[in-house]
């Protein structure tokens, strides 16, 4: 038939691709859309890898950011950190290569997930300005520089030695040049992500230093390190068939029970003889590595048959209370400020997370528009959400994210706050999971998993009834110092009109007067503004929660 095409013709064309190629053309989904965004994303990548490879390594993380304006849309970023250096052998795959690194494969938390983010930088660095980027590392038995190019097709790391250099120490600095990007002081921009990381890790001293070159130092206020999360195994709830099959045809067990048993966390041989009993036709003296998608099937739905202890929690790392407290005091300086931490839960049957929970009042809380209404009022700042994941920001998404979600959908006014988006307010929620169910690649918002936006909740209605206290003690304060006010006005006169009818001296009974009316109002002067300990720990939510780790 005229006109039609064969499918060799149709197929003469088709060709495998790299992920590196796939990415270079969606560079958008790891968070390379709009200049600004760009950049913050290029900060972003290398100071989580920063954070995550001093603490990994118990060290107090000391970091510089440095942005340089090269041009229109062009700048250079270079970020230096006192962590443990990376061997040589290594560096190419940290840097240039899409997929590899030392956290994908673990259960445990950290920042980092997916062992793309340097990479995506180093692409991002070659599809704008052609240019690879630059490594200075020292571990202390090595210390060397180079370039590092990605090869795009064959997503390989190219790397060039520029240099042996002699250096005493430990730490790494990464230096990069990208186009397209633009250096903006918004609430999307550099000095913003940094402020927030500088909130959410106490611990970490990290300087900046803007294009303008202004020096801006977030000096640590604790000295104490975070606990270091520990991998632990996958729990069986929290595994599909194909992670199943996965782990059965990689393990080196010969029988399934004892599969079972090594791969998953809870997992004992009592529990291996309550799946026989449920999964009757399936052979757990077999050999894993043969096992069927059918049979793989059966045992996922016997695994959900089964009263599983909670998932260990030692993988799970969270800010902590007073860290929280000595940030937002640090940064924020607000009137009041109150804390929560949850106890942990999981979420799809099997992956633990913890929800912490911040609220601050007053001082510098808030986002500061100074707007004034239709109505002639004025609103000098509006409710803030400062969002986190495993102790990093998230800037961009905020509509798509569970935090927004759940923050915006609590009625504000049972806690005091008429109008979120008109008080000088700011809620922070920080989310720690060995796996955190971002929406994108990108991981700027948290999916909106049912069980992680009803924790979130619950955590920030916490804050909002120790808030709710204060509030109704400063307004009683307020009422109080009113009154006293308006009865102190008329004593003079009183005390004259006092004297005259009594015949007594006017001046004795106006200090008798103001002697009770002071001992009346006596709180107003012991507690000049009625505030109360923002920490105090907030009333029991009335619903029991059983405890982590109960059957």
């Amino acid at each position: 038939m005229a006109g039609t095409t064969t499918a060799d013709e149709i197929f003469r064309e088709f060709k495998e691709h790299s992920i590196s190629e796939f990415f270079r053309k969606n560079s958008q989904m790891l968070g390379y859309s709009g200049k600004v965004r760009s950049l913050t994303t290029v900060i972003h990548e290398y100071l989580t890898n920063s954070l995550d490879a001093c603490e990994e390594a118990g060290l107090l993380p000391d970091i510089k950011v440095e942005v340089k304006q090269l041009g229109e849309d062009r700048y250079s970023v270079s970020v230096s950190d006192n962590g443990p250096g990376i061997p040589f052998k290594h560096v190419g795959k940290v840097y240039a290569t899409v997929l590899a690194g030392t956290k994908f494969h673990r259960y445990v938390q950290q920042r980092g997930q997916q062992g793309i983010g340097a990479t995506g930088c180093t692409l991002y660095s070659k599809i704008t300005t052609g240019r690879p980027v630059h490594i200075k590392s020292t571990t202390g038995r090595e210390s060397y520089e180079c370039d590092i190019d990605l090869d795009i097709k064959s997503n390989k790391p190219i790397v060039k030695m520029t240099a042996q250099i002699q250096e005493d120490g430990h730490g790494t600095t990464v230096y990069g040049e990208f186009g397209d990007v633009k250096y903006e002081n918004s609430d999307h921009g550099i000095y913003e992500y940094i402020k927030r990381t500088a909130l959410s890790n106490p611990h970490a001293s990290i300087t900046l230093i803007e294009p303008e070159g202004k020096e801006s130092a977030f000096l640590r206020s604790s000295d104490e390190l975070p606990k270091k999360p520990r991998a632990i195994k996958p729990h069986p709830l929290g595994i599909d068939v194909n992670d199943f099959i996965e782990y059965a045809h990689r393990s080196a067990n010969r029988k399934l029970s004892a599969f079972i048993v090594e791969t998953f966390s809870r997992a004992t041989q009592g529990k291996v003889a309550e799946l026989k009993e449920i999964a009757k036709d399936i052979d757990f003296e077999s050999d894993p590595a043969k096992i069927s998608w059918v049979d793989a099937e059966k045992v996922i739905k016997a695994f959900k048959q089964v009263k599983w202890m909670a998932p260990e929690l030692d993988s799970l790392s969270v800010i902590g209370e007073k860290q929280i407290e000595a940030t937002i005091k640090n940064i924020l300086s607000p009137k009041f400020l109150g804390v929560v931490e949850r106890k942990p839960k999981v979420f799809r049957g099997g992956v633990p997370f913890v929800v912490e929970a911040g609220i601050a009042y007053g001082g510098s809380s808030g986002k500061k528009v100074n707007e004034t209404k239709a109505d002639g009022t004025v609103v000098e700042a509006e409710g803030n959400i400062l969002r986190f994941a495993n102790k990093v920001p998230l800037l961009f998404d905020a509509s798509n994210c569970a935090i927004t979600d759940a923050t915006k959908s609590i009625d504000w006014k049972r806690y005091g706050i008429a109008k979120f988006d008109e008080e000088p307010v700011s809620v922070l929620v920080n989310v720690s999971s060995v796996y955190v169910p971002y929406s994108g690649v990108g991981k700027q918002a948290i999916a909106k998993e049912d069980d992680i936006i009803e924790e979130i909740r619950l955590a920030v209605m916490d804050c909002g009834r120790i808030l709710q206290r204060y509030l109704s003690g400063v307004r009683s304060m307020h009422l109080q110092e009113s009154r006293y006010k308006t009865i102190m006005r008329y004593v003079s006169q009183l005390s004259k009109d006092l004297g005259e009818i009594t015949e007594r001296d006017s001046g004795d009974i106006e200090k008798s007067l103001r002697s009770t009316i002071e001992k009346k109002y006596s709180k107003l002067f012991s507690n000049g503004d009625g505030q109360e300990n923002g920490n105090s720990v907030p009333d029991e939510d009335p619903k029991e929660e059983p405890e982590v780790g109960e059957e």
